[in-house]
């Protein structure tokens, strides 16, 4: 990947390039649906989640390296097994896009939900890969099949939430945000409102999550995909009643709150449940729930990688096709999330009807609070865990045996810093076209919180964070 002023994947839009933020009181999906919701007795949601992270080429030197996408250093690579799987990968990419104009075209109505990293998104254009974005473009923008798919927002970098910087948040949801509107349009990122965590990792720090919630708001986001074992009831009970929308609500240490409406995914992460089409199976053993004295169908949330592992590389795209292809007037609706929102909205539900979650943990933290400050805040925590070794406020996600700070300082210290020098330096500057440097500073500091290089442990993908956390810091100093 080349990096100059022309090569920079769109994240920092120029003077005249206002960011888009869209009214969320205009619907999406209800002028487009075919589903009565007051005839449906429960409906399935499958999402997508496509990454490949942007790497340093293999060589003796790391600071002399090129910037690559994963993917092309897979297809360029000395093994057949590299090169095998990148292939069916970059069809994972695209097979989404085929299929749901074949299903349509031939009197179905499938949905699918996606969730495509910025890195991926720059990595396609990088290698050429035009035909992977035309033809997302054709489902994502055409009448006839735009209405069975929905993006769904992410952080640009796939940074895990709870261990970025609380300023870089904004700044990668706003990257993704710009990415996607030069790639598909602002008419397409207008319809973005469902939002993606990284490794579905929610930060459970009361004012880390305030922030991400507020950041997400002010972008324009009305609804957040959650883990069920990353939330509970305000009580601190686990969530009774996963199958239905819930009030994400997030405190901070000074009392503020923001909320946003969440869809709870059930079960831990397992390609297995998506790559076999276990949502609708699930929903086939739910009827109508009550809500604010209303009935409404159940939602059987699922989200998965798109394309790791045999079964979604190999498997998924039959099973899904299979099961949209199968579906009779009885048997659950399939939908995407935002539709469901809408048209539960349309029925006269919001929500202030729905029951409020918070981040895992947060009633231990709350039923000690005498007062609010983040003083009070940080002597609780200490307090708990002094108390409890297992209390942690790293966050939760899917997985549940693995820490994305511990025992990664030397990735840890330099990111912090970078982004202490990078808010230090530009800040306050308005973004000069003609400087390479702000540009460069940002994507540096983007790439170096990505999830990957903390996920394989010590080695050469934490080379990876040491050596991008350099190059973003003499492009801060050069600034």
């Amino acid at each position: 990947m080349t990096i100059s002023p022309d090569g920079f994947p769109p994240i920092l839009p120029r003077p005249d390039e206002l960011p888009v933020v869209h009214d969320p009181r205009k619907s999406v999906y209800l002028d487009e649906t075919d589903v009565d919701i007051q005839r449906v007795r429960s409906a399935f949601a499958v999402a997508l989640h496509m990454h490949q992270p942007t790497i340093l080429a293999d060589t003796d030197d790391l600071t002399t390296a090129d910037l690559v996408n994963n993917l092309q250093f897979m297809l360029e690579s000395d093994r057949d097994g590299d090169r095998h799987n990148a292939r069916r990968y970059a069809v994972c990419y695209r097979r989404m896009a085929d299929l749901v104009p074949r299903l349509v075209d031939a009197g179905t109505s499938p949905r699918i939900m996606l969730d495509y990293s910025g890195t991926l998104l720059w990595g396609l254009e990088d290698m050429g890969r035009g035909d992977i974005l035309d033809a997302l473009r054709n489902v994502t923008l055409e009448p006839r099949y735009r209405r069975h798919v929905e993006w769904l927002g992410t952080l640009w970098g796939h940074a895990v939430v709870p261990s970025t910087p609380i300023p870089d948040i904004p700044l990668h949801i706003a990257a993704w945000r710009h990415h996607f509107a030069t790639v598909f349009g602002h008419d397409a990122l207008a319809r973005v409102r469902g939002f993606s965590m990284p490794e579905m990792h929610l930060p459970n720090h009361p004012d880390a999550a305030f922030a991400f919630v507020s950041a997400l708001r002010q972008a324009g986001y009305t609804w957040l995909l959650v883990q069920e074992n990353s939330v509970e009831l305000c009580d601190g009970l686990p969530v009774n009643r996963p199958h239905l929308p819930h009030r994400f609500v997030a405190r901070d240490s000074e009392g503020n709150t923001a909320s946003i409406t969440a869809l709870v995914k059930t079960r831990h992460s397992d390609v297995h449940l998506v790559g076999r089409m276990q949502p609708l199976a699930e929903a086939k053993t739910l009827d109508c729930e009550s809500l604010a004295g209303r009935s409404i169908p159940p939602l059987v949330s699922q989200i998965s990688d798109g394309e790791n592992g045999n079964v979604m590389m190999n498997e998924f795209g039959r099973a899904y096709a299979s099961a949209v292809e199968g579906m009779t007037a009885d048997d659950p609706v399939m939908l995407n999330g935002t539709e469901y929102l809408e048209l539960l909205e349309a029925a006269g539900l919001g929500p202030a009807d729905y029951s409020p979650i918070q981040p895992r943990g947060q009633h231990r933290i709350w039923s000690r609070v005498v007062y609010s400050g983040r003083d009070e805040l940080d002597r609780i925590i200490d307090d708990l865990r002094a108390d409890d070794a297992h209390f942690d406020i790293e966050g939760a996600s899917w997985t549940a045996d693995r820490s994305w700070v511990r025992g990664y300082d030397n990735v840890m210290n330099p990111m912090l810093r970078l982004s202490a020098a990078y808010h230090q330096t530009f800040d306050e500057k308005s973004v000069d076209p003609n400087d390479a440097n702000h540009p460069a500073a940002l994507l540096y500091l983007l790439l170096s919180q990505t999830s990957c290089y903390r996920y394989w442990g010590q080695g050469r993908w934490t080379e990876y964070a040491e050596e991008i956390c350099r190059r973003g810091m003499v492009c801060v100093k050069s600034a």
